[in-house]
């Protein structure tokens, strides 16, 4: 049993949120009990540790300019090895305001013009366009998908990293969109590859606490420490606490000659409240994060077990990290466009797959860390939506 409800999910609707403010820019019509599935945000109540760190720090405290203190560079060193069994040094750890920003900042700092950045497709979007940052270009390594389980195709990856323009690969552990966890054999092998090559790994793991039950999640440093001061390890409390509006991450970077380097670059900082937030919830969060990963497991369960009753034409990704489900509806012969409109024509505000790049034609991205109410209507709505198919 949990201490914690996840049964309701507040109404966002007028808070400024972006995926809600989308959704109705998309629908003025939605209904007033629709929500949004689509950003990879939860739909819970705030953890009750986070809340009372910012309420705290708003009774007792000023949000003036602020840097890191103690007190931060402490949780996280702790939460890293409670959670990780993962021993960071504090001269490691480089606060910033998102992952995004990291993933920016570190090729601003290691790329050079006409470098080409790998990137594992399809993946999260943002990749893209970082990858174009001072003068550099994506270069895709498609992952193999058979039977809805996807794998990286080494052989692949190996010639493209033997390429001397390819200098950085922009690593998804755990992958969003397809929601694997990588296995430490196959993290090995990356390293192995790009140690060969002088490929530089920034391993974007913003969803590195949200592993399913029976999958275990290894820190790219951690399953291979010979290529640790040729990585960049970008870590937030962001997703596994839903505090993305605070703008807090915690980039890792064991390379004292490119720490050096970036401190010279512009990147912002996080907030007053990020940090105070990030303390509360590594010191602890712990339980209640551990709660909120049973509830999205049984909501996994659902989506499953309801579309291999109703749709049992559509291929489901198994989910091992994330809370992000990728539904292959390609059967379903529909163009993006028409697979889009009738996704909005049911209210179903999900994320369409051809964002993550072409091999994502077809797809569709579902966030279910909501509560098992609402997603059982998006899923009776996503039946209406393809009945006729299959």
């Amino acid at each position: 049993m949990s201490n914690y409800d996840f049964s309701y999910s507040p109404d966002r609707s007028g808070s400024g949120s972006i995926k809600w403010g989308f959704m109705k820019r998309e629908c003025p019509e939605v209904p007033a009990d629709i929500v949004p599935l689509s950003a990879a945000e939860m739909e819970f109540p705030l953890a009750p540790a986070v809340r009372e760190a910012m309420v705290y720090a708003a009774q007792n405290e000023t949000p003036g300019y602020s840097w890191a203190y103690d007190e931060y560079y402490d949780s996280v060193i702790h939460w890293m090895k409670q959670r990780h069994d993962w021993e960071v040094k504090r001269e490691w750890i480089c606060p910033i305001n998102g992952v995004v920003t990291a993933i920016d900042t570190v090729i601003d700092t290691i790329g050079f013009e006409g470098c080409g950045v790998i990137i594992m497709t399809p993946v999260y979007y943002p990749f893209y366009s970082s990858s174009k940052r001072n003068g550099c270009h994506t270069v895709e390594c498609p992952l193999k998908n058979e039977h809805g389980r996807y794998s990286i195709d080494f052989d692949l990856f190996r010639q493209l990293a033997a390429q001397k323009e390819n200098g950085i690969l922009i690593l998804c552990s755990p992958h969003n969109p397809v929601g694997r966890v990588w296995t430490q054999e196959e993290l090995k092998e990356i390293a192995e590859i790009c140690l060969q090559n002088g490929v530089f790994v920034i391993s974007d793991e913003i969803h590195f606490d949200l592993v399913m039950p029976g999958y275990h999640h290894t820190v790219f440093s951690k399953a291979a420490p010979e290529a640790a001061e040729q990585c960049a390890i970008c870590t937030a409390p962001s997703k596994s606490f839903n505090i993305a509006g605070l703008e807090t991450s915690n980039l890792i970077l064991q390379n004292e000659e490119i720490r050096n380097k970036m401190e010279s670059s512009r990147h912002g900082a996080p907030s007053f409240l990020g940090y105070r937030a990030c303390i509360g919830a590594y010191r602890n969060g712990s339980d209640w994060l551990d709660a909120c990963i049973r509830v999205i497991a049984q909501n996994e369960k659902l989506v499953k077990d309801y579309i291999a009753e109703k749709l049992p034409w559509v291929t489901v990704t198994p989910l091992e990290g994330t809370y992000l489900m990728w539904l292959d509806l390609r059967k379903s012969g529909l163009k993006k466009e028409d697979l889009e409109a009738r996704m909005k024509r049911h209210y179903l505000f999900l994320d369409e797959g051809y964002l993550f790049g072409e091999n994502g034609e077809g797809f569709e991205r579902m966030a279910i860390a909501v509560p098992q109410k609402v997603l059982l209507s998006a899923l009776e709505r996503l039946y209406e939506a393809l009945k006729d198919f299959g």
